[in-house]
């Protein structure tokens, strides 16, 4: 049975039935309300009737919940896929019981999104994040939702570079930019925001990993440092690693006082958003946290380290993905 609230001027429909997922809707009159929830209520009716699942009268919308419930009870969904997820349920798509998309139901959310001025790799994520809920949702739930239709839509957006992969970032710090900033962040900020930006310069570690490192996981003797759950393409819980850690990244580690277990015991968002506003402040455009990784990788292969070696500072599994954070400089490659 539907039930319904009055909202200041407008009315909520609920429908809650057992075996399925609440929905609701806000509209102007109660009359429209009750409209929606008798034709949602015959829906779930006529889908009871022809046997299928329950999730086939989901709508894409209450699939994504389900999946971010789902997924967070085996692991911690990634921050930005969260956010997309989330913000994908605030288009006219997620209102679509799931079933029912077609390819120009793809085509038309992300040519949408395009005309509002996102760009082709950030759209493009919004189909991969729908494909994962959709492949989820047919391996557990038993969805009769069809890929083929995404497929084809992916295809056709592709073949007209509606989407696109993100492009490959090569920023490197240039000449004087690396002294400007960690004198503005030596002087201008209580957390020790130079020595951060210094000690990812050393270590490749990224800003999230830099906030999660604890003292009692440095070995000076063996100049390595464990870090638990590296981020990996598939999963990251219980994926711990120890990596290489330099003398001078050592050094700036015993120059931080013991007020914690943690090396750097800071919100990672904080120190991502001082280092935006830093390079605002200084106008150094188009430099962003992560790429310190990236300039932290290449000067260590500048420095005559081998791919075998630079792994195991990095962490990363194959010279496929750590190709990505090099960006040699020509006249920096050692003579051998």
């Amino acid at each position: 049975m539907a039930t319904y609230q009055k909202r200041g001027k407008a009315w909520r429909a609920i429908i809650r039935r057992k075996g399925y997922p609440t929905i609701s809707e806000t509209f102007p009159t109660k009359g429209m309300a009750e409209t929606w929830a008798q034709r949602q209520e015959r829906a779930i009716a006529q889908q009871r009737a022809h046997g299928t699942s329950d999730a086939d009268a989901m709508t894409l919308s209450a699939l994504i919940d389900w999946y971010v419930k789902h997924v967070e009870a085996l692991e911690p969904l990634r921050r930005s896929k969260a956010s997309d997820l989330q913000r994908i349920k605030g288009y006219a798509i997620a209102d679509r019981v799931a079933i029912q998309l077609k390819q120009g139901d793809y085509v038309r959310h992300i040519e949408g999104r395009r005309r509002t001025g996102a760009g082709p790799a950030t759209v493009g994520n919004d189909l991969i994040w729908i494909r994962g809920v959709i492949k989820a949702a047919r391996a557990n739930l038993d969805l009769h939702a069809s890929l083929e239709e995404l497929a084809d839509a992916t295809r056709y957006l592709r073949g007209a570079r509606v989407i696109a992969k993100p492009k490959r970032r090569t920023r490197r710090l240039q000449p004087g930019e690396e002294d400007r900033l960690l004198a503005y962040l030596d002087a201008h900020y209580r957390l020790p925001m130079g020595d951060i930006v210094r000690f990812a310069l050393a270590s490749t570690r990224r800003q999230e990993e830099i906030t999660r490192l604890r003292w009692a996981d440095l070995d000076r003797a063996k100049g390595v440092m464990a870090l638990a759950d590296v981020k990996h393409p598939t999963s990251k819980t219980g994926n711990d690693k120890t990596f290489r850690i330099l003398p001078e990244a050592i050094a700036i580690v015993d120059r931080q006082p013991r007020v914690s277990e943690f090396v750097f015991p800071f919100n990672a968002k904080t120190i991502g958003s001082y280092f935006t506003a830093a390079c605002r402040m200084l106008g150094i455009r188009d430099l962003r946290f992560h790429d310190l990784r990236h300039e932290a990788t290449s000067r260590l292969f500048e420095r005559g380290y081998a791919i075998h070696e630079v792994t195991q500072f990095t962490l990363h599994e194959s010279w496929a993905t750590l190709r990505i954070y090099t960006n040699l400089l020509p006249e920096n490659v050692p003579e051998k």
